[in-house]
C-alpha cells in the first residue's frame, strides 16, 4: 500500500517525490527532476518498490535503501506537501454524478439533456494552475461568485489508447481529492455563448493531500471499474455544506477512461476528474444564488481513505 506525495523539506526550495507512511515521508526523487511525473515516465513496474518502502516504515524501520541508495526520511511536520503531482500532463474533468447534473440543470429551468445519458462528457482544464493542501487560492479577477467543487480524481499511471472500461483499473496509479474551483458568474457568461467553461475555471484547481494507490481502497470497491463506497464531505469555515458518496457515480471511472482514451493516447500523469458529487458545490445547494465564497474562507474537502484537502480563499 502506498500514499504518494510531492513535498519540499524545510530549508530546501524545490519539490521532491516521496512516499508517506504514517507520520514519515521517505524521499524517492534524488534531484530537482525527481518528481512523480519523472518516476512515472520510467514505468509503473516500480510501484512494488514504493509499496515495500511504505510497509518497512509502517513496521518501524529507521532507514531504507532503494536501488542501492539510502533514502532520506523526514517527519511529516518538517515538510510542506504540494499537489501530489506538479504539474499533471493534462486534466480532463468529467460531469459524471447524476444528482449534480439534475440539480444544475433544474436551476437553469431545464431537463438533463438526453445526450448526457448517452456518453460521458468532459472539458479540458488548466493543468498549470495547480495548488496543493494548505495553499491560498487566488480570487479570480472580475468575479464575485467563487465556488468550490467536491470531486475525486484518478491519475493515469500507464499510457494507453482505446482502453475498454473493464480493463481501465490496470491503467490507474491512484486517486486523490480534487477541488475544481469555479467563478460562477464568469462561467455563466461564457456558457451563454455555447463554448466553455474556460476563464470561469482557468485560475485554480487543487489536488491532495496525497495520491492513494487502489489497493488501499480495494475492500470498499463498489463493483464497477473505479467506483468505491466512500463518503465525501465539504466544509466551509468548519460547517458542513456538502455530503455525498463516490459510489453514486452514474458514469464509472472505467467509462470515463474509455471515453477519454477513444482515438487518442492517455499518458502517465494525465488526470481524470469525476465532476461534482451531488450537493458538492454552492451552485447546487443555493440554487445558483449564493452567497458565494469570500476572502478568508477556509474550504475543506474530505473523502474517506483519501484524506482532507484544505485551502483558504485569497484576497480580491
Amino acid at each position: 500500500m502506498a500514499k504518494l506525495v510531492e513535498f519540499c523539506p524545510s530549508g530546501e526550495d524545490y519539490l521532491r517525490f516521496g512516499v508517506l507512511a504514517g507520520d514519515a515521508v521517505v524521499e524517492i526523487g534524488e534531484s530537482e527532476r525527481g518528481t512523480l511525473i519523472g518516476w512515472l515516465q520510467k514505468g509503473m513496474a516500480r510501484l512494488d518498490e514504493l509499496h515495500a518502502i511504505s510497509d518497512l516504515i509502517t513496521q518501524g524501520a529507521s532507514s531504507v535503501r532503494l536501488q542501492g541508495h539510502e533514502r532520506r526520511i523526514f517527519s511529516l511536520a518538517d515538510v510542506r506537501l504540494s499537489s501530489p503531482l506538479m504539474p499533471p500532463v493534462s486534466v480532463r474533468d468529467f460531469y459524471a454524478f447524476e444528482q449534480h447534473v439534475r440539480t444544475a440543470n433544474a436551476n437553469r429551468g431545464r431537463e438533463v439533456p438526453a445526450e448526457w445519458y448517452e456518453i460521458p462528457v468532459f472539458y479540458f482544464s488548466n493543468h498549470m494552475a495547480i495548488y496543493g493542501d494548505g495553499d491560498v487560492i487566488p480570487y479570480p479577477p472580475g468575479s464575485e461568485a467563487l465556488d468550490y467543487e467536491l470531486e475525486v480524481a484518478a491519475v493515469i499511471g500507464t499510457g494507453g489508447r482505446d482502453i475498454p472500461p473493464e480493463d481501465s483499473e490496470a491503467y490507474v496509479l491512484g486517486y486523490m481529492i480534487y477541488n475544481d474551483w469555479s467563478a460562477r458568474d464568469i462561467q455563466r457568461q461564457e456558457m451563454r455563448v455555447g463554448l466553455g467553461p474556460a476563464k470561469g475555471k482557468d485560475f485554480a484547481q487543487s489536488f491532495g493531500p496525497y495520491l492513494v494507490t487502489p489497493d488501499e481502497l480495494a475492500d470498499r470497491h463498489a463493483g464497477r471499474p473505479g467506483v468505491y463506497d466512500l463518503e465525501m464531505v465539504a466544509r466551509i469555515n468548519g460547517e458542513e455544506r456538502s455530503r455525498g458518496n463516490w459510489r453514486d457515480l452514474h458514469w464509472s471511472f472505467g467509462e470515463m477512461i474509455a471515453r477519454a482514451s477513444q482515438g487518442v493516447m492517455l499518458h502517465p500523469g494525465d488526470v481524470i476528474g469525476s465532476g461534482t458529487v451531488g450537493t458538492g458545490c454552492l451552485l447546487e445547494i443555493t440554487r445558483g444564488q449564493g452567497p458565494w465564497l469570500q476572502p478568508g474562507d477556509v474550504v475543506e474537502l474530505e473523502i474517506e481513505r483519501l484524506g482532507l484537502l484544505k485551502n483558504t480563499v485569497g484576497e480580491k
